[in-house]
């Protein structure tokens, strides 16, 4: 790339949107509220200059909620030109494509626009799902080409994912980078492989979920319910329903052959049934959930305890907060938060609480059943990970088949006493939090593996593009990486499957890990 091209003083480019949809529109808003001259052009007659229409009214709500100057809307729907045709860009700075996804009709715009523009002309695709480096193929100067995927609403989400091709000229990505900072939002690096980093991170959250309801561990209610309680603002289950299973199971179906059939990625037959009878989520009335006017109905009760009167308990059961770890100190400041005295046993071999003679360990991807056969205890059960933010909250458990239904019943009311309710699930390997949390961490871990970008990046990525409480690496650094490797490695014993295979960057450091706290 030419440096003429740099950065005029950040609001002074011509940018050209081509497709007017909702995530054109939307990059359209931002770009002329940053102080640039838009050309909107859609192949559909008259659709551009509607576009328009559609940002006035949107900058016109903000105006009336006291968000917006009455003489900034003006200024901005000044800053937005409707075009009738592609030569009309044949002097932008920036052209930036948001049209359907399919990889034919971009490389086809991408042929035609390079023949108008001038040669220090960046060419961006909006894509979320198709190869840059495939889309620039055929290009005579494919250096210039840049992914430039925006998340939507766009006018609210902050992140950008900034995506290398095979041939992107990296000065064109900290050029568009720089660009994107100067319209407020961040952006971060990705080189172009399948689902770049957030499509490609986040696929565990949904696939976890399914893989629990195929095996009816537990219900959509009680999985939401326990992830939103360590901070998401939804939970798996209701997510898909608001993003449509349709499109969903297309995702992952896309993630499955882009990868060459990864077991990681493999669609869910619990969804694909969801599909084949039309219940798409909240588009059609019915997913997971029932809706009315896009509402939901009703949810069943997340996780009922079996209540029991404080005189059926024969004596006060002593609670002791067992091991020594950030994950024990989390559960911690859980039983502080109540107030209520407990004992510490910090010098334990194991992690979790001590009820009376009843032991909950904290998950390390095994069954309870099986801990109790390996153990020998059958007065055992298993705790998911206490990441929870917020006292009231449900935390996953499972039991022994051996311990009777008198001593689950009391241990969820002495708990009720801390404010952490008990949610009792079928014995499943890794719990609900536990396996979710330690296969996003795994899929990042793989990501910076691959080059697809680096930690940091990732858990802004994570953060800012779906609203995660934490970014992979943040959750790995407080857990620690011994737990998420031996929980993962268990799980993959359980299932046999390669979809729960440790990443190659996580053994290493685990290793790593290893050879400094216990040097030879």
């Amino acid at each position: 790339m030419n440096q003429s091209s740099e950065v005029k003083s950040n609001n002074k480019w011509i940018i050209g949107i081509v497709g007017t949809g909702t995530m054109g529109i939307g990059i359209a808003q931002v770009a002329a509220s940053a102080g640039h001259l838009v050309l909107l052009y859609d192949a559909r007659p008259g659709i551009a200059q509607l576009a328009i229409e559609q940002i006035g009214g949107s900058l016109k709500k903000l105006v009336i909620k006291g968000r917006l100057e009455q003489a900034a809307q003006e200024l901005i729907l000044q800053h937005l030109t409707p075009i009738d045709h592609l030569q009309a860009l044949v002097k932008v700075d920036l052209v930036i494509e948001a049209i359907s996804e399919d990889l034919e009709a971009k490389q086809n715009l991408f042929k035609d626009l390079e023949a108008l523009v001038g040669p220090s002309t960046i060419l961006a695709s909006n894509t979320s799902s198709i190869s840059i480096t495939a889309i620039a193929n055929g290009l005579s100067n494919p250096k210039r080409l840049i992914g430039m995927h925006f998340f939507n609403p766009v006018p609210l989400m902050q992140l950008v994912e900034v995506v290398l091709g095979a041939q992107t000229d990296q000065f064109v990505a900290d050029l568009i980078s720089q660009l994107a900072r100067s319209w407020g939002k961040t952006a971060v690096q990705a080189k172009s492989t399948p689902g770049f980093i957030v499509n490609r991170v986040a696929r565990p959250f949904y696939a976890e979920a399914l893989a629990l309801l195929q095996e009816r561990a537990c219900t959509p209610q009680q999985i939401d319910q326990t992830l939103r309680d360590i901070g998401f603002r939804m939970g798996p289950c209701e997510l898909m329903d608001l993003i449509g299973h349709d499109v969903n199971y297309l995702v992952t179906s896309s993630m499955f052959d882009a990868n060459y059939g990864d077991r990681r990625y493999v669609p869910s037959i619990v969804q694909k049934a969801l599909v084949d009878g039309g219940r798409l989520g909240r588009k059609s009335q019915m997913g997971f959930y029932a809706y009315s006017a896009g509402s939901m109905i009703q949810a069943e009760n997340s996780g009922p305890e079996e209540e029991m009167h404080s005189h059926e308990i024969a004596h006060e059961l002593k609670i002791t907060l067992v091991g020594s770890s950030l994950l024990v100190a989390c559960l911690g400041k859980l039983l502080k938060r109540a107030e209520v005295p407990y004992a510490e046993d910090p010098q334990a071999n194991w992690q979790g609480l001590r009820i009376g003679e009843l032991d909950l360990m904290m998950t390390d991807g095994r069954s309870a059943t099986q801990v109790a056969a390996q153990t020998g205890k059958r007065s055992l059960g298993v705790i998911d990970l206490p990441l929870i933010v917020s006292s009231g909250s449900y935390l996953a458990i499972s039991f022994a088949p051996t311990v009777s239904q008198k001593d689950r019943s009391m241990t969820a009311l002495v708990m009720k006493k801390y404010s952490i309710h008990l949610m009792e699930i079928a014995d499943t390997p890794g719990l609900i939090v536990g396996r979710t949390i330690a296969m996003l961490i795994n899929e990042a871990a793989d990501a910076v593996q691959q080059g697809v970008s680096d930690k940091a990046s990732i858990d802004t990525a994570m953060q800012l593009g779906t609203s995660y409480p934490m970014g992979p690496f943040a959750w790995l650094e407080m857990i620690g990486i011994k737990p998420v490797v031996v929980l993962l490695n268990h799980l993959f014993e359980a299932y046999r499957s390669d979809r729960y295979r440790v990443s190659i960057l996580l053994q290493r450091d685990y290793y790593t890990d290893q050879l400094i706290t216990n040097p030879i």
